[in-house]
């Protein structure tokens, strides 16, 4: 079978997908996706990252957080890599995989805590950092006790 291929040759997936991200068969019936090349000022970024976790879509928040991070500069681009990672995380704890939801939900966290300790720069956008990492935390030990993925609680929000 070909690869479903963009304008200049490079491999991309076209399957349409569900809400947690997973691919589906050509020809069904998916969510929006995010384009692939979007990239957003971080404001606007954080607002339709917001909106998606709303609408219960942290895959696509994912993407939306993964298009800021690499266009970002060197002052912010690990604190956007560590925001893209929570959201993979979330998407892993509606997948039902506490496993993967526990380590990325970690290593986005530690990763907001670590640029911190060496900002140079206010965090953008008003991110609320400390509640983000709170949130991870606390669905971290949710899934801990319980030993599974919460269907509820997921999202954070981004912003006090």
């Amino acid at each position: 079978m070909a690869r479903d291929r963009d304008e200049q040759g490079r491999a991309r997936n076209a399957r349409p997908r569900d809400a947690a991200g997973r691919p589906l068969p050509h020809g069904a019936d998916g969510v929006e996706r995010v384009p692939e090349d979007l990239v957003l000022e971080p404001d606007d970024a954080v607002a339709e990252a917001q909106r998606l976790l709303d609408d219960g879509l942290p895959f696509q928040a994912h993407e939306v957080l993964e298009g800021v991070w690499k266009a970002a500069g060197p002052e912010t681009r690990e604190l956007w890599r560590a925001l893209a990672q929570v959201a993979v995380g979330l998407t892993h704890a509606q997948r039902g995989n506490a496993r993967g939801a526990v380590s990325l939900l970690e290593r986005g966290a530690e990763g907001v805590r670590r640029w911190r300790v060496g900002a140079t720069v206010p965090a953008p956008a008003g991110l609320d950092l400390d509640g983000i990492c709170r949130h991870a935390d606390d669905l971290v030990e949710r899934i801990g006790t319980d030993g599974d993925a919460p269907a509820d609680g997921l999202c954070p929000r981004l912003r006090g």
